[in-house]
């Protein structure tokens, strides 16, 4: 079913002036999932015009023309030409399909351009999620101010949101494997691209998407469990860090205990601590990212106002394997200003826009965000992030990227640009590394105990 600007501009009203508290859709809606909207709530259809296809599965298998083989992805739609190069030259023409963010890059940055591929809906999921989430359609109930819920479980929680909130959690609760292994890097490059590699092993385990769990109280109120160890360069060698994110932040806050290398006046000690929220600085950001942009946005929904502006179509990264390809050296990406943009593929999707606005009454360093929404898989994939006076500070990019054997999609790597100090931050490379390890079997609940920390310090 296409529907018309008239009746996308009602929505939108509807969204905007929507009480946040609410629960799920009758069952004669739930069933739109089955015909005119996909297993996760994006619209089936193609737009208009063509540019943006119809759904039709996605890649939820390695695909025939490829041979897949360990953590790295080769890239399916290799052959696709570029349409399209948008820079500084042809801005106005097509400014209408950038966000907000693209545009002040563009004007900022002589050298930089997006070029733009065929539009692949390629996001799929494995069949037991999409079943959970017609399960979630009709179930989830959303509680508070927006920043609780309940009655969800595996799959999307709202997919047929009814309001903003509802489709930020669909971001924070979907689908990315169950146990994972991942080895990174991040690099915060000074203005002349010069830069120090921070390589990173983390383990995570999605407790929301766990098989043996079988209800929502069955969580515990944990939505997933996080292990991070710094593996370079070595005067950061060693540090750890330990997560466990809530569900619902009302009925307890996020759990996190660190332990950091380098101090000579005490004794090692893994210590609790409740830093790791909100706006404190990301780790191995160079204090160009918050804690609550890991993974583009985590955490809870309490401190900001939500509102959707509408579901847009927008030119985002988007099948990123060539930016991902283990035949790329770091230095091959990261440049000065921005990362090679010879190397990001975008195409024109529809998103989610949901603008936040910091609540009166609370605290951060960014007054107002805009956020968009991938609709196939609910990922956050840009962003727009502004400073007290409400000037635009930092601009956020994901790239997005169908890992066809899990199958899952979400983002392969993202990066913050800082517009003030000219600089920015990449994270979650992977490209000289083993890659991303769904099937990481031996990580159990033991992983995830301060216990477990020490005794990788004492093992060393």
């Amino acid at each position: 079913m296409r529907l018309s600007k008239s009746i996308w501009a009602a929505a939108t009203a509807c969204f905007v002036l929507a009480s946040p508290a609410g629960a799920g859709v009758p069952g004669e809606q739930a069933a739109r999932l089955a015909r005119d909207l996909t297993p996760l709530g994006s619209e089936r259809a193609g737009n208009a015009d063509g540019s943006i296809p119809a759904w039709d599965g996605g890649l939820a298998m390695v695909p025939a023309n490829v041979s897949h083989q360990g953590g790295h992805y080769a890239d399916p739609f290799a052959d696709d030409p570029v349409l399209l190069t948008i820079d500084k030259s042809n801005l106005g023409a097509h400014q209408d399909a950038l966000t907000a963010g693209q545009r002040a890059m563009i004007e900022t940055y002589p050298g930089y351009k997006l070029n733009i591929y065929p539009s692949r809906r390629s996001c799929a999921l494995p069949e037991s999620i999409y079943e959970a989430t017609r399960q979630n359609a009709v179930s989830g109930a959303l509680g508070g101010d927006g920043d609780t819920l309940s009655d969800v479980l595996k799959g999307i929680p709202f997919p047929i949101p009814s309001n903003a909130y509802e489709i930020v959690w669909n971001h924070n609760l979907r689908y990315r494997g169950y146990k994972v292994r991942r080895t990174f890097v991040s690099a915060a490059p000074t203005r002349e691209g010069s830069f120090t590699p921070v390589k990173v092993r983390d383990e995570l385990m999605f407790d929301y998407s766990s098989p043996r769990v079988s209800s929502f109280a069955q969580l515990n109120n944990t939505s997933f469990r996080y292990l991070q160890e710094t593996l370079a360069p070595a005067r950061r060698a060693g540090q750890l860090l330990l997560v466990h994110e809530v569900v619902d932040p009302a009925k307890g806050d996020r759990r996190s205990w660190q332990y950091t290398v380098g101090h000579s006046n005490s004794t090692p000690r893994v210590q609790r601590t409740s830093a790791i929220a909100y706006d404190t600085p990301q780790i191995y950001s160079d204090a160009m990212s918050t804690a609550d942009s890991f993974d583009v946005f985590s955490g809870p929904l309490d401190r900001f106002n939500w509102t959707v502006r509408g579901r847009e179509e927008r030119y985002i990264a988007y099948n990123s394997y060539k930016l991902s390809s283990p035949t790329l050296r770091y230095a091959e990406i990261i440049e000065p200003g921005h990362i090679n943009q010879d190397l990001v593929r975008y195409e024109k999707h529809r998103v989610w826009a949901v603008e936040a606005v910091l609540k009166p009454n609370q605290r951060h360093i960014y007054q107002r965000r805009t956020a968009y929404f991938d609709e196939d898989g609910y990922n956050m994939v840009a962003g727009e992030l502004h400073d007290a006076r409400g000037g635009l500070w930092r601009v956020q990019e994901a790239h997005l990227m169908q890992y066809y054997d899990a199958p899952t999609c979400f983002n392969a790597s993202d990066v913050v640009y800082d517009l003030v100090e000219g600089r920015y931050v990449i994270q979650n490379l992977k490209n000289e590394e083993d890659g991303i390890d769904f099937n990481a079997s031996d990580i159990n609940d033991n992983t995830f105990l301060p216990e477990e920390m020490r005794r990788r310090i004492v093992r060393r």
